[in-house]
């Protein structure tokens, strides 16, 4: 091998080194800023947050909302029981049932049951 075919092949090699080194790079900002996203658009969902609509908690428990007092959220989760929730741990239904990981109504998971038929999760 010459000197010249040397440097050759070793230029076409540092091209897909930086290849190599820039797709993480470029993957982990890619996900910050799509994460910077989502947080922002549930921060607005949960400011806007009215009375009657339905929302998740972060616990899992489904309710309606009764109540808004500043940063606290009234919500009424059975007839006559009405907890209170910090307005950061709720999430209205329409996000909750959009997001990552949730089956689209109507193409449940075979192993989980309807909430409204009074089953229960074998899971």
């Amino acid at each position: 091998m010459t000197l010249a075919t040397g440097a050759a092949a070793s230029q076409g090699t540092g091209g897909l080194s930086i290849l190599i080194l820039a797709l993480p790079i470029l993957l982990l900002v890619w996900l910050m800023f799509s994460q910077r996203r989502r947080t922002k658009a549930l921060g607005e969902a949960q400011q806007a947050v009215q009375v009657g609509q339905e929302v998740l908690t972060t616990s899992g428990i489904h309710g309606v909302v009764a109540g808004l007092e500043g940063e606290v959220v009234q919500l009424r989760i059975a007839e006559g029981v009405v907890i209170r929730m910090d307005r950061r741990a709720i999430v209205p239904l329409s996000i909750a049932q959009a997001g990552p990981g949730r089956a689209a109504p109507g193409n449940a998971d075979p192993g989980t049951t309807n909430p409204d038929a009074g089953g229960t999760n074998p899971r």
